[in-house]
């Protein structure tokens, strides 16, 4: 048999007479029933050392820790080598049982593995994509290091059925085209923010009124200044806008920088260390959806990138 598996796992062989005593069966580590394989197949731990790519003190170590967990001896030390006690021989049959159902959990794995890899193109609008999803796909990354995402940060929606995106992170109206399969992953709610060095110099606004006095930023481009621009009107405050950026990443890097108050989605807001929030809401709440096409949804790959998303936007502060 070959002695090719390395699987850290730890089993737990319940019915076998040999491994119970008054406190219950005893939980043994998988790496010691194959030293216990290799030295029975091969008569010495020179021999199984060798074919298991370790040093013979470390297979006489291993062997005898199981030894010491079982309370018993599995090998006879004679000058020609190592040979199986009674127990030993009992064992080794189930031994290898074990040997190979962590051969096929292994294979099933790497198999897995395999498939989780490749490409995977996400579009979002440009505020996420330079906020919230960078982190995100930090801790993808270091679940799927085969997985690569490319990001495409625009407002405007990108044709899911031609292909133009694999995964849409959406806000607003659910997606209605033809195919999508859909789920909504949190709230995208809108507030008052500035940052806490404006705070310490101009102090924090306690209602709307007091905006009017204060230095307001506008833009963010055109799906944010749609929103913001509408609030803004309804507060009576479209007035007070002292300086406009046609950007997601002007406005932001505005309200950093404590040139101003700017609206700004929660998700957004409340992820930077750096910002505090004055007033909420400012804005009714709209849905974040993650959208794929059924076409692309069966790929190991996107729907791993899919559910890692859907599973930590929801627990984002602000969702």
């Amino acid at each position: 048999m070959a002695l090719a598996y390395s699987a850290q796992t730890t089993i737990m062989l319940f019915h076998s007479p040999f491994l119970q005593n008054d406190a219950g069966p005893k939980m043994l580590d998988w790496n010691d029933l194959r030293y216990m394989i290799a030295v029975a197949e091969r008569g010495s731990t020179l021999a199984a050392g060798q074919a298991l790519r370790v040093s013979q003190t470390t297979v006489a170590r291993r062997i005898s820790a199981l030894e010491a967990a079982l309370g018993t001896e599995l090998f006879y030390r004679q000058q020609s080598g190592y040979r199986p006690t009674a127990l030993c021989e009992a064992l080794l049959d189930r031994a290898h049982s074990v040997a190979r159902e962590v051969n096929a959990i292994t294979s099933i794995a790497d198999t897995h593995r395999r498939q989780l890899s490749g490409t995977v193109l996400v579009t979002a609008s440009e505020l996420y994509g330079v906020t919230i999803l960078p982190p995100l796909l930090q801790a993808l990354r270091a679940a799927h290091p085969d997985i690569h995402v490319e990001l495409d940060l625009s407002d405007g929606r990108r044709d899911l059925a031609t292909g133009a995106a694999d995964i849409a992170v959406r806000l607003g109206v659910m997606p209605s085209e033809a195919g999508l399969k859909i789920r909504r992953v949190a709230y995208d709610r809108w507030a008052v923010y500035c940052s806490q060095a404006y705070a310490r110099e101009h102090g924090v606004p306690a209602n709307v009124a007091e905006m009017a006095s204060r230095a307001i930023i506008g833009g963010g481009g055109p799906g944010v200044w749609a929103i913001y621009s509408e609030w803004l009107r309804s507060s009576g405050l479209d007035n007070a806008v002292t300086i406009h950026f046609g950007s997601a990443t002007g406005l932001l890097a505005a309200v950093r920088s404590g040139v101003g108050l700017s609206v700004l989605p929660t998700l957004v807001g409340e992820s930077e260390p750096d910002l505090i929030r004055c007033l909420s809401p400012a804005a009714d709440r709209r849905p974040v959806w993650i959208a794929t096409h059924e076409r692309v949804a069966i790929r190991p790959a996107v729907r791993a990138v899919s559910d890692f998303l859907a599973e930590r936007i929801t627990r984002l502060p602000g969702a």
